[in-house]
């Protein structure tokens, strides 16, 4: 049986997420699969993935073909270089930071307004201050015409 590491789409119309799964070549996409071994949201910043590293070597070694798709998230992940023994098994996947502290989020924000409003009150300050140094020798133009 020829089996494909693919995609197999899942949420709604316009918020896919996926799953990567072993499965048949000839079922649908979105049809029964052999395994599920993992997972990829495309719309999250940076992209979730998430690929049984395991489970994925024992696909391939046994002959199961990955999806263009899927094979650029194995190189990301580096278990397709782990497979083929290239360099660069760690992958290049990017790891979503930490999330703040909400009341220190909410505390830095207001520091930060507070510094622009407090900018903005001097530059006003000094606008009010300095004479109108080109009023008087500008005369308002003539509506001569000759």
């Amino acid at each position: 049986m020829a089996t494909k590491i693919r995609l197999k789409r899942l949420g709604k119309i316009r918020a896919p997420y996926y799953r990567v799964v072993v499965a048949d070549s000839r079922t649908r996409r979105d049809g029964r699969a052999i395994e599920e071994i993992g997972k990829y949201h495309p719309t999250e910043e940076p992209s979730l993935i998430e690929i049984d590293s395991e489970r994925a070597q024992y696909w391939l070694g046994v002959g199961a073909q990955p999806t263009e798709q899927v094979l650029a998230l194995l190189k990301i992940t580096g278990d397709w270089q782990k497979f083929k023994g290239l360099p660069g098994a760690e992958g290049t996947l990017k790891v979503k930071g930490e999330k703040a502290d909400a009341a220190t989020a909410v505390a830095a924000a207001a520091e930060a307004a507070e510094k622009h409003k407090a900018t903005v009150a001097e530059k006003a300050a000094a606008k009010a201050t300095e004479p109108a140094e080109g009023a008087e020798e500008q005369e308002p133009a003539s509506d001569e015409q000759a």
